[in-house]
């Protein structure tokens, strides 16, 4: 069985094709069960595993299969499963066999693999992820060790660890870059669509800034309605949008919507109804919310999450001692689970033998049974089970000591007398 993690992520893949690789929420289930029967469509044996992960910096695929070539069947089965060009995906995808696997895992968890350092969203979004997995059948042994390993991994980075210090968040790159548009977000009208986590964020970065108003749009306008009570702000419906988006100076945008929202002719319009006043618009969405073509407008600023990546990379140095740190601690626990995975491989070859030494005890009482039951001295019967069951031992390794030659008998003739070296 290997461990293996494909995928791609803001480092090695922009937003477009992020955007096409993603999977919705809906999706997570039907794609897991989906790559199990690639996997044993290749090798029959039905044993595989796997699990995926897909949030707007990432999509990974991680398994643990017994297929000849699994990093292989893995990228093939994301580019089948979204019907992309897979000579076109490959250059953007990493592999990661076993150890890299393992280790790679680790570090995500950790957010050591964030765009903004040190993250704790990701952690959440792991557990969703293997929650589902685990509730269409995803999981096995290899898996659901891996991953729990990760949430001790991740936790213990960020107790004993500065990685999360000095971190700038997403939301806060967000009001950041809206300050070189407006000196004064309190003069302003801000929009979030959506009312998720990373919304939840960025409108309480918004509001410690005291803005002119906060809207939430939701396509529940009862979830808008809770969110927007936290900030003393109003919700709408999505639908709205249309008619009411040119009121909004700020327009943040984070849904689960495989489709954008925003098209460029609405954004025309709003900022005709403006007057040309400047709108700062950012897509937090993976795939987007808002269409590319909209950041070609004079006044629409539109930024998107690789956007602010840029803004969040600042201040690195400052972490670069948390970052060694947790590095060191994340390689020890991957020697630990490698040492787990190799004991695992040698399961079978003691469960074979305690059969077999099962086997060979289960026939030689019968037969002492058997002489007593004949009336034989116990002494002579227990003489002779002790010598049956040492003869019946001795045989296997005996009979291959004798066929072994060279190099191969050496090694036998030097760990044989350990493996019978017994307490006395």
């Amino acid at each position: 069985m290997q461990l293996l993690a494909v995928g791609l992520n803001h480092t090695t893949a922009p937003v477009s094709l992020r955007e096409q690789l993603a999977f919705a929420p809906e999706q997570l289930g039907q794609a897991v069960m989906a790559a199990r029967s690639w996997f044993e469509r290749i090798d029959h044996r039905g044993s595989d595993e796997a699990a995926i992960l897909s949030t707007c910096n990432r999509t990974e695929l991680y398994a643990a299969s017994t297929v000849p070539d699994p990093l292989d069947a893995g990228a093939h089965f994301l580019a089948d499963f979204h019907k992309l060009n897979y000579a076109e995906l490959r250059p953007h995808l990493y592999m990661l066999p076993q150890h890299d696997a393992v280790r790679h895992t680790f570090r995500v968890a950790s957010g050591l693999d964030s765009m903004v350092l040190g993250e704790t969203q990701i952690l959440g979004q792991i557990k969703d992820a293997i929650r589902t997995a685990d509730e269409v059948g995803g999981l096995g042994t290899y898996l659901h060790q891996l991953f729990q390993r990760s949430f001790s991994v991740a936790k213990e980075v960020r107790s004993t660890t500065e990685i999360g210090a000095h971190s700038v968040s997403m939301a806060a790159a967000a009001v950041r870059l809206s300050q070189r548009i407006f000196d004064k977000i309190s003069e302003q009208n801000v929009l979030f669509i959506g009312a998720g986590e990373m919304i939840e964020l960025c409108a309480t970065h918004f509001a410690a800034q005291n803005p002119k108003s906060i809207t939430i749009a939701n396509r529940t306008l009862e979830r808008g309605e809770v969110l927007a009570h936290r900030f003393g702000g109003r919700a709408i419906r999505l639908a709205d949008l249309q008619d009411k988006l040119h009121q909004y100076d700020i327009v943040i945008s984070c849904t689960a919507s495989s489709l954008p929202l925003i098209g460029l002719g609405m954004v025309e319009r709003a900022v005709k109804a403006r007057r040309h006043k400047p709108m700062f618009m950012v897509d937090l969405a993976v795939p987007r919310d808002i269409e590319p073509e909209v950041g070609r407008l004079n006044d629409a600023f539109l930024y998107t999450v690789d956007d602010l990546g840029k803004v969040v990379q600042t201040g690195l140095e400052n972490r670069q001692a948390a970052v060694a740190q947790a590095e060191a601690i994340i390689e020890t626990r991957v020697q630990s689970f490698m040492h787990w995975i190799d004991d695992r491989a040698v399961v079978p070859v003691i469960q074979h033998l305690q059969e077999n030494g099962e086997a060979l005890r289960l026939l030689e009482l019968e037969r002492a049974r058997k002489m007593l039951a004949k009336g034989e001295d116990i002494d002579a019967v227990l003489e002779a089970l002790s010598k049956g069951l040492t003869a019946k031992f001795m045989h296997g390794p005996q009979q291959a000591l004798h066929r072994a030659q060279g190099e191969e008998r050496a090694q036998l003739a030097e760990l044989l007398p350990q493996m019978f070296r017994g307490r006395r």
